[in-house]
């Protein structure tokens, strides 16, 4: 019987029963803390066979403390917090679950547009409060949408806008234009994008600064952002001093720098609670979803534990 370490919190946790799957195909699952602090969970490495990672850092450390570790799902799509070259060196396959969580954050995404462009939060805590006047929207099929980064999510979120009858720009450097046009999009440069959406969606992989306070000062002005993706993607102290001067209508993001830690966020001040919309990275979180996450990593597991290729190989 393999061990099987599950750290993420919704593992598990949708319609699918996971943990059975794993009983019936010879495999237990034992719990660990999401954090992933090495003290905590050292003592659970130990005898993993498989670990399935939650957001938190898998390092070298985490993967001497684990002598019998044979492979790394993790939970979800982005590998930035896995040290795949300290994985490679000892022999440990690495997988993800590529376009599992597609359709419920580019839902989400979507959601947050219409938020944002209809000050529906602002509006239910001014309600609450006995203020029913009415602040001005704007429809979302009238605006021209630039999505940043045209991936499974960014092209789930085309297809979504397409009811409404948005005028959708897309900027990727990896996908050609004709691509990009195929999937209902017109090609734009970055630059281009933000001199010229009404609202920017942000579906581009962490690791890099796409919005500071250089490409805020060309950006349209009056234009909403939504970032549904990583915090590091934008300036947010740049992002606050944009919405209170008026170059920016709105923001709305499904996460903040330090994540659940956020509390300090510049955009959490309460004078901007009007313009800023923050959910608290529950974008893929939908039964769905956490089956698609669930089924994928453990599926992948049980079959390197079986001596068996993974179908979701994570290459660096």
């Amino acid at each position: 019987m393999g061990v099987i370490l599950a750290t993420s919190r919704s593992f598990s946790d949708g319609d699918i029963d996971l943990v059975s799957r794993a009983e019936a195909a010879g495999h237990r699952i034992v719990r660990g803390p999401a954090h992933h602090e090495l003290a905590d969970l050292a003592p659970l490495l130990a005898s993993a066979d498989a670990w399935i990672a939650g957001t938190g850092r898998v390092t070298a450390a985490h993967m001497d403390a684990a002598p019998g570790l044979r492979v790394i799902a993790r939970y979800g799509v982005g590998t930035e917090a896995v040290d795949l070259a300290a994985a490679a060196e000892r022999g440990i396959p690495v997988t993800n679950t590529p376009g599992a969580n597609a359709d419920a954050v580019a839902d989400h995404a979507v959601g947050l547009m219409l938020a944002a462009l209809r000050s529906i939060p602002d509006g239910d805590r001014r309600v609450r409060q006995g203020d029913w006047s009415v602040r001005r929207g704007r429809e979302l099929g009238a605006a021209t949408v630039g999505i940043v980064g045209f991936g499974r999510i960014g092209q789930g979120v085309a297809r979504r806008l397409g009811g409404f009858g948005s005028r959708i720009l897309a900027a990727d450097p990896f996908l050609p234009a004709d691509r990009i046009r195929h999937a209902g999009a017109e090609p734009a440069d970055l630059d281009e994008l933000f001199r010229s959406a009404d609202l920017i969606t942000l579906h581009a992989p962490g690791g890099q600064r796409l919005l500071d306070g250089s490409r805020l000062d060309g950006i349209r002005p009056g234009a909403i952002v939504v970032n549904t993706a990583r915090p590091d993607l934008v300036d947010e102290t740049a992002l606050a001093v944009a919405l209170r001067d008026g170059r920016l209508a709105g923001y709305a993001a499904d996460t903040l720098d330090g994540d659940t830690a956020a509390s300090a966020s510049p955009l959490l001040a309460e004078d901007l609670a009007d313009r800023v919309i923050v959910t608290p990275h529950l974008g893929a979180q939908t039964t769905q979803a956490v089956d698609n996450m669930g089924s994928m990593s453990l599926d992948d597991v049980i079959a390197v534990l079986a001596g068996r290729a993974p179908a979701y190989p994570v290459t660096r």
